[in-house]
């Protein structure tokens, strides 16, 4: 049993969520506990491990030592790769990752669509085959003019690779830049057995109905994802969006008041509780790092005793300044 799983009530035959939490330890001392599904390192300084459940991340953090990032369920948990597909599954979950080189797929769009086309074989394949939440980090994100930026082209990548896997709707989904080599991407994921329930924010558009300055291909991905016990909130990447323009250009802490504002609407759209607590991880990306101890010091202010990991990423809009994304335990 995880630590702290046992106080949540699932419905009857429903998987209780992997808990997900932050941690100062060894990657071998978390990727021996019983129930360890996935385990995260963020940047140059983390170690190399040879474990398909462990995944160096492309952010570097502005705080160290840098804890990891833990996913654990209450199972047996097996895991493998298949070609350059890392994988492990146990209780109705399933973690994938799979990182393409731009360079061997022809740049960013053939990445994307390499990097959905085998999620998606290999995930439609499995029982666990209920995509919940994804994230994508990608280099040099807002590179480029026009519909050749670089998120643009990760959009029409990822929207031929994943064909009509997501017809009956989008997963919860992060997609943030990073500052390691350009041609990297990085793509994984969170499946289950069981559908959850996809969230909007009645304050936004939602992403897929985004106007043609956006880009040729709209977005897809949902606000949120509430996981099928009813448990707990996946929160895709937040900013200050508002319909679908940015709001506050230029100003830090007017965007990241806007971003808490939209948390707090994602939240009553899921009927979860208001707030966010010690349970409740979150990640902020921080376009500049002369911002890092303002938004550290609002969100402490804002969301006192919440674990937040401060990364270097940059939104895929250039304008905006920090996006917040997480989870959000009943």
């Amino acid at each position: 049993m995880v630590q702290g799983c046992e106080d949540l009530q699932a419905e009857p035959g429903l998987p209780h969520a992997p808990r997900v939490s932050y941690r100062m330890t060894e990657a071998a001392v978390v990727l021996a506990e019983p129930g360890t599904l996935a385990v995260f390192g963020f940047g140059a300084g983390a170690p190399s491990v040879d474990d398909p459940r462990w995944l160096r991340v492309e952010q570097e953090p502005f705080d160290a030592p840098t804890p990891l990032e833990l996913w654990q369920v209450e199972a047996d948990v097996i895991h493998g790769r298949d070609g350059d597909l890392n994988w492990s599954s146990g209780g109705g979950w399933l973690f994938a990752a799979i990182e393409p080189d731009e360079r061997e797929h022809g740049g960013p769009v053939g990445a994307a669509r390499y990097a959905y086309e085998r999620l998606r074989h290999f995930v439609g394949g499995r029982a666990e085959h209920q995509v919940l939440r994804i994230w994508n980090y990608i280099g040099a994100i807002n590179h480029g003019d026009g519909d050749q930026e670089r998120y643009k082209q990760f959009c029409e990548g990822r929207a031929h690779g994943q064909g009509d896997f997501f017809a009956e709707g989008y997963p919860a989904a992060t997609a943030i830049g990073h500052h390691g080599a350009e041609h990297h991407l990085q793509v994984y994921l969170l499946a289950c057995t069981h559908a959850g329930e996809r969230v909007e924010n009645p304050r936004q558009v939602s992403a897929w109905h985004y106007p043609r300055q956006y880009g040729r291909t709209s977005p897809g991905f949902a606000r949120a994802m509430t996981l099928p016990a009813q448990d707990v909130l996946a929160i895709s990447g937040t900013a200050a969006v508002v319909g679908h323009a940015s709001a506050h250009v230029g100003d830090l802490e007017a965007q990241l008041n806007e971003t808490l504002t939209n948390l707090a609407a994602l939240l009553a759209s899921a009927d979860m509780p208001a707030g966010f607590d010690t349970h409740s991880p979150l990640k902020a990306y921080v376009r500049h790092p002369a911002d890092a101890p303002r938004v550290r010091e609002i969100l402490q202010q804002r969301l006192p005793g919440v674990p937040v990991l401060m990364l270097h990423g940059d939104v895929c809009r250039s304008e905006l300044l920090v996006e917040l994304d997480g989870w959000r335990y009943a």
